[in-house]
């Protein structure tokens, strides 16, 4: 399947129609019909990627991303870049912190 049969199909599971979804975007109608039908790669990469969080994908693979946004995704994969960088010690220190934090009501989603 490719990435634009992908955006087709997840776009047609969550919207009534690609002109729905278009209006809700902003996106012309024609210019996403066209990508959808030739293939996305001539389309301006932001808003592949913003079409991609409004649909739960990730931007790189068209994998659903689950309950997580393109945002949280990036957000996780950055505490992870540093996160690996710390020893053991630093490690334990971080996930004591936010298991704190974590019980705190002013800190909770």
């Amino acid at each position: 399947m490719t990435k634009s049969q992908i955006l087709k199909k997840s776009i047609l599971s969550q919207y009534k129609s690609v002109r729905q979804f278009s209006l809700e975007m902003n996106i012309p109608y024609s210019t996403l019909v066209t990508a959808l039908d030739r293939g996305i790669e001539g389309m301006a990469y932001g808003t592949v990627v913003r079409i991609c969080d409004k649909l739960n994908l990730n931007p790189v693979t068209f994998a659903s991303l689950e309950d997580a946004t393109v945002s949280e995704k990036l957000l996780e994969n950055r505490v992870m870049k540093y996160y690996v960088k710390l020893n053991n010690e630093g490690k334990e220190k971080v996930l004591g912190l936010m298991e704190d934090f974590a019980q705190l009501k002013k800190y909770k989603k």
